[in-house]
């Protein structure tokens, strides 16, 4: 009777640790696979994008007519460049913004990484939405203080707008959202720039393209440094990309949604057989 009264307790204690870590790993997946904070898309937060390679630039350079010809009723377009590298850490990507003769009306200005590239024919509506792989949307509008809560591609919202009347502008931004890397959806080097008006008009695109370290001549001189020290001799040997759309932008997959569902599940299993087996273990000493 007591060996039979022992190991009801113990049968009970395993029940209620099961129960008790069930309940955990129902409630606990959207709690943790969702960083906390004021806005999300339907992936989560962006991740941080770690592992960008040196020695890698992409540079995007405006055509000389633009898209929207109103925007330069007497000719000319947007002049200039951004240009991207690596981190020295590889953890996020370095922006440096070259920009002048900017349109006199229609800001502040915004520009957007776009999903798509610049066809031939220049159209900047064949770009499609802003590159968003964790599925945000536009609304609400970027809160600058949570970048991660952004749309990858939203890189006046995380930085900020162009004031109307700049006239040229010039910046660099370090985005950890963005990759240089291939593979991820923030991957951004097969895809496009775009400059937009205040109402969201496209007044002019341009396509990224990987550029050889000798010709960055746009990033700030400590993102040029830590491209080139890859290379010892001041050259990347890299070639230009090819324009094949890459897709809709779709999230990283380095961690399934789901992979934190799968791990607690595991913890439940291992514990509640931790304990049967520490009850079966007494039985048998008795």
């Amino acid at each position: 009777m007591r060996t039979s009264g022992h190991l009801s307790l113990l049968l009970a204690a395993a029940a209620t640790q099961v129960v008790a870590q069930t309940s955990v790993s129902v409630g606990a997946p959207s709690a943790t696979i969702t960083p906390a904070g004021p806005a999300t898309g339907k992936l989560g937060n962006a991740s941080v994008v770690k592992g960008n390679p040196q020695g890698v630039v992409y540079q995007a350079t405006f055509p000389d007519t633009p898209f929207f010809k109103a925007a330069y009723p007497e000719g000319g377009n947007i002049k200039g460049t951004i240009t991207a590298v690596a981190t020295p850490s590889g953890e996020g990507v370095i922006f440096t913004i070259n920009w002048t003769n900017l349109p006199k009306a229609g800001g502040p200005f915004m520009y957007h990484l776009h999903v798509d590239p610049v066809p031939e024919n220049g159209n900047c509506t064949a770009v499609l939405a802003h590159l968003d792989p964790f599925i945000r949307g536009e609304d609400p509008v970027c809160d600058a203080a949570h970048p991660e809560t952004c749309q990858t591609g939203d890189l006046s919202g995380k930085f900020g707008i162009i004031p109307v009347d700049a006239g040229n502008y010039s910046a660099t931004h370090t985005d950890l959202y963005s990759a240089t890397l291939e593979g991820l959806g923030s991957f951004f080097g097969n895809r496009s720039i775009v400059f937009h008006y205040a109402n969201k008009t496209r007044v002019s695109c341009a396509n990224f393209v990987k550029v050889a370290a000798a010709e960055h001549s746009g990033a700030s001189e400590s993102a040029c440094s830590s491209t080139l020290s890859a290379h010892p001799t001041g050259h990347a040997n890299l070639t230009t990309t090819s324009r094949a759309p890459s897709g809709t932008g779709a999230a990283p997959t380095s961690t399934p949604p789901g992979g934190q569902a799968v791990s607690i599940a595991s913890s439940v299993q291992a514990s509640a057989a931790g304990v049967l087996a520490f009850a079966a273990a007494f039985v048998f000493m008795l």
